[in-house]
């Protein structure tokens, strides 16, 4: 199962309708909302993952923080918590609050969701996506294995969001979003 579809089904599907419901949104705007702002965020955490340090960084965080009670527990959601941890990993993954808006806009241009929702959303969105990489079990290696072999079940689970045209390598698809991201600055 994908990061996406992590999201989507965890607790039912209850947690995305306690953030659409926090939103005003229905349950097709909020499937849509995720569905254009989770590959910008899938495709921070691969390239983070991707560098030693960045890995390790990332699996500290998985290990270290509760962020699967956001897919478990959706009244986490509304609260101020969840959205200052957020913020923390989208600062992380981004390194602007620039990147972030950009992303907002773009995304309101896909879905016809209002860019201020979609920025408000951003950080709920960022701390699910840690809670499904969290509830898959990623970045926590098994008994016996070094913890950077761990990295690898970030890269399965992000790769097929990732890989838009079914090819089978996500590098194509990644470098034509980073293209037309900055592309289009």
């Amino acid at each position: 199962m994908n990061l996406l579809e992590t999201v989507l089904n965890a607790n039912g599907g209850d947690a995305v309708r306690k953030m659409g419901q926090q939103f005003g949104l229905d349950d097709h705007q909020t499937s849509s909302a995720l569905s254009a702002l989770m590959p910008a965020i899938a495709g921070a955490l691969q390239r983070n993952a991707s560098d030693q340090d960045g890995l390790a960084s990332l699996l500290g965080a998985l290990s270290g923080g509760n962020h699967a009670q956001y897919l478990d527990d959706p009244s986490t959601i509304g609260t101020g918590r969840a959205v200052q941890e957020g913020n923390g990993i989208l600062g992380h993954l981004f390194g602007s609050k620039e990147v972030s808006k950009e992303l907002a806009s773009r995304a309101s241009a896909q879905t016809g969701i209002g860019g201020d929702i979609l920025k408000q959303m951003l950080p709920i969105v960022a701390a699910m996506a840690m809670g499904g990489l969290s509830k898959q079990g990623v970045g926590i290696p098994p008994p016996g294995m070094p913890r950077s072999q761990a990295g690898a079940g970030i890269l399965d689970m992000l790769t097929p969001l990732l890989d838009q045209n079914r090819d089978g390598s996500a590098v194509d698809d990644i470098l034509g979003m980073a293209s037309r991201f900055f592309g289009k600055r």
